[in-house]
């Protein structure tokens, strides 16, 4: 049943449907799971993914759904609540249908955005648990990165204090002479803490720790997410765990976890990341929740792991890329795709009339703030100037072979003339159109959007990546500057093409995908210019390194890993109810 997901909020909608929710047990029988591939965690369970896929390693895989979207508002244009709509639609249908999206991080969902569990009758569910660590993997993750810098800083420390001669026979250690001004790795943790950006530590005496500059970013921003993401066992994952790179010698030689002997504990901590976590939409259809949702300088994706046992699963498999097709999709595209070798059937670009209006040259959309009366009555002129960036990143998707369909997410304020203004334009794009109500009438709302998804996942496509793996750092910068974004070409700081001189000079790092890191809120760099602009160069001021996840991040703009808590935020209006013990409030 649909619920009024104008009178409830969003944690009541999922407060009502947990009544009826599968037991982990009716899970395992539902699915076809044995009891061994099914690991409870109260009311939900992780997954034994190694099991399932060897078990079902002869079945074929099914039709591979991606959902991205237009460039949002800073409200967001709702990926995470058209994922779970498809997957009700498809499910009213009667077909074998599940999913995968990302772990949302403590620090949205205490701040303005809130958590990324959809919304209205698209939503997941327990929201509670989905919301506030859920199995723990980014706990997990937290202590091992924290581990790999209590290993760093105890070792600079220790270094400091003793001779060499001391420093073999009290510990058993070599010199690394680590560079307290080459530090790369920073301490994290998972909420919007702006004042520790730029900290200083080890204040006190010289048992105290070493004092230098460091600081933290949030938990979701860590490597070793980006290397959840992309892992294919827990092999990989311990071998890339020796691999991260934590800081440079006074030589200028990368000192990584595997020189401070810390992998082999930092992937004890993350030994049950491993496996995903099932948990199902507000009509229960299942979905699997692995890694998190940092798509500037991570990958931003759900792991390729919970796409391989969807695709095991189910006959349609829908999973989410983070941010706007600029960013998520051409990540899923170039980066994803390749590392897994699964080949995508439809691509569907999520799309609201607000967001549309935004890119027309509307009032500025603030988080927190009501919206201006622009965005709640008719404006055809609005959103006729805003269909270029739809159209764009529709262009975009059909650059990779892969089929688009826009998804129209409709709002109650979209009149009938601006939906069909942009089905019109969509449609001579080359892309199919639906519009869906999920969020108002659940999986009821979304039958059109199945339908043409499922008719979408029957053409055959030539699915292509954008460039050769053997193309070097630069070229792939500009190629993606020019037919993704639609820069006129790159510009880079005399730092960063040094370092992708480097780069592109050591054989080694061919192997590394580019990792573009630059904001989601534009197709260009600076969140402030909406559409499609012309005539601008993309600027690229650093070059990152990821050498576990092996990534390498060119860095366009401004982007910081620890974002700020507003002046209103979310915590303000989470409680708990006394009596019940049930969580209020998370949006």
């Amino acid at each position: 049943m649909a619920y009024n997901a104008v009178e409830m909020k969003d944690w009541q909608i999922s407060e009502a449907a947990e009544k009826n929710m599968p037991t982990p047990d009716e899970w395992q029988e539902k699915l076809g799971l044995t009891k061994d591939e099914v690991l409870p965690y109260g009311r939900i369970a992780k997954l034994d993914f190694l099991k399932i896929i060897d078990r079902l390693k002869d079945r074929p895989d099914g039709k591979y759904i991606e959902v991205t979207a237009i460039t949002p508002t800073p409200l967001g244009e709702g990926k995470s609540t058209t994922s779970c709509g498809l997957m009700e639609g498809m499910g009213k249908r009667g077909w074998s249908v599940g999913g995968a999206l990302r772990q949302p991080s403590g620090g949205p969902t205490m701040n303005i955005k809130g958590t990324a569990a959809g919304g209205g009758n698209a939503l997941l569910i327990p929201m509670t648990e989905y919301s506030l660590g859920l199995t723990g993997d980014i706990n997990d993750i937290m202590n091992a990165h924290n581990l790999a810098m209590v290993a760093l800083t105890a070792r600079m420390q220790h270094e400091r204090n003793y001779d060499d001669e001391q420093l073999a026979r009290l510990t058993g250690m070599r010199r690394l002479d680590i560079d307290p001004t080459r530090v790369e790795f920073k301490w994290i943790m998972d909420f919007c803490a702006q004042s520790l950006r730029n900290i200083v530590i080890g204040l006190g005496g010289r048992m105290d720790g070493y004092t230098m500059e460091s600081g933290f970013g949030i938990a979701v921003s860590s490597e070793l997410m980006a290397m959840l993401s992309i892992v294919t066992d827990l092999a990989d994952m311990r071998k890339r765990m020796d691999e991260i790179t934590l800081a440079y010698d006074k030589k200028g030689k990368p000192i990584t976890t595997g020189d401070l002997e810390v992998g082999g504990a930092m992937t004890a901590w993350m030994r049950n990341t491993i496996n995903p976590t099932l948990m199902c939409t507000a009509e229960y259809n299942p979905c699997l929740v692995h890694a998190g949702p940092f798509a500037n300088i991570a990958v931003g994706q759900s792991s390729i792991i919970a796409d391989r046992i969807g695709l095991k699963m189910f006959d349609y498999h829908v999973t989410e890329s983070g941010f706007a097709a600029d960013i998520g999709f051409e990540k899923f595209w170039n980066v994803k795709c390749r590392y897994s070798g699964l080949k995508p059937h439809v691509s569907v670009l999520t799309t609201t009339i607000r967001a549309l209006k935004m890119h027309g040259g509307g009032p500025k959309v603030v988080a927190g703030l009501k919206l201006p009366e622009e965005y709640t009555k008719e404006n055809i002129g609005l959103v006729e100037k805003g269909l270029p960036n739809m159209e764009h990143l529709i262009g975009v998707i059909r650059k990779s072979g892969i089929n688009p369909v826009v998804c129209i997410n409709a709002f109650h304020t979209d009149t009938k003339e601006e939906i069909a203004m942009v089905r019109k334009a969509a449609e001579a794009a080359g892309a199919r159109c639906a519009l869906s109500t999920h969020w108002a009438d659940g999986g009821d709302g979304a039958l059109e959007l199945a339908d043409v998804v499922k008719e979408a996942c029957e053409d055959e496509n030539e699915f292509k990546f954008l460039y050769p793996n053997e193309m070097k750092l630069r070229d792939r910068v500009n190629l993606i500057a020019r037919e993704v974004y639609g820069a006129d070409g790159v510009s880079w700081t005399a730092e960063a093409e040094a370092k992708a001189k480097a780069f592109e000079a050591d054989p080694k790092y061919d192997e590394y995908a580019t990792m573009m890191v630059k904001t989601h809120l534009s197709l260009t760099h600076d969140p402030t210019l909406k559409g499609v602009p012309k005539g601008w160069t993309l600027p690229v001021r650093d070059v990152l390194i990821y050498s576990g996840a092996k990534f390498l991040c060119p860095m366009a703009g401004t982007i910081t890993l620890m974002p700020g808590t507003s002046s209103n935020p979310a915590l303000r209006r989470v409680d708990v109810d006394v009596n019940t013990g049930k969580v209020q409030g998370i949006f």
